[in-house]
């Protein structure tokens, strides 16, 4: 593999950009070339620039970057119109989920193209290092979300979820201790929120993180 692709991603609402400009930085330095298409990384507010410092060249198109690359870096699944740009035997890194989706699964091998899934990527300690942050965010998205719906316009109860002085928080239940879940635990604890005793599950990620708070996480987990 000698060149790397970084196409803008077309799926709606997403903004993210599949990779960073240390990491084509660190490819150049490899003796990689990389290709980055023009607006691919204003979502994420990363100047492009710093993708031309780094050593990557910006193309006009994403067709351009499909057809000089060995392999393309996205963040989601191909989408439909991408697939005629596929080449055979070209590595698409990406989040896939084939699972949730046959069709997609379908259409991919019809390229013939070799497809590395962010969310079975593991390391040598047996955890999954891309999927786990995306988890991260989810569980810390889920109190911002529960929040919101806890407020009266949108159907709730009117509730603060961090409570006020003569007012009490709400609780919060949560069911499982992998990593969103142990997330929903410490965002809940930064509202106030009632911090009830919890089981959790045996987790190798729950076992092993010691949260920015300071708290660490008791290795004996067991989930209800």
């Amino acid at each position: 593999m000698d060149s790397s692709g970084v196409p803008k991603e077309t799926k709606a609402d997403e903004k993210r950009v599949g990779l960073l400009p240390v990491g084509a930085h660190m490819l150049v330095e490899a003796g990689h070339t990389v290709y980055v298409e023009q607006g691919a990384t204003e979502g994420s507010g990363v100047p492009v620039e710093d993708y031309m410092e780094a050593g990557a060249f910006v193309v006009d198109t994403a067709a351009e970057v499909f057809e000089a690359s060995d392999m393309i870096v996205k963040v989601k699944e191909p989408q439909p119109h991408e697939f005629s740009m596929i080449k055979e035997n070209q590595i698409i890194f990406t989040f896939f989920h084939f699972a949730a989706d046959d069709k997609l699964t379908n259409a991919f091998i019809d390229t013939g193209a070799i497809a590395i899934a962010f969310e079975t990527v593991e390391g040598r300690d047996g955890l999954l290092p891309i999927l786990a942050p995306m988890s991260e965010i989810a569980g810390r998205m889920s109190i911002q979300e529960g929040a919101k719906y806890l407020e009266a316009p949108q159907g709730g109860r009117g509730v603060l979820l961090g409570g006020l002085p003569g007012v009490a928080s709400a609780d919060v239940v949560i069911i499982g201790a992998g990593v969103c879940g142990l997330q929903r635990r410490f965002d809940r604890c930064r509202h106030g929120c009632f911090r009830a005793p919890a089981r959790y599950r045996r987790r190798p990620v729950a076992t092993s993180r010691t949260h920015a708070s300071g708290e660490r996480v008791h290795p004996h987990v067991e989930s209800i």
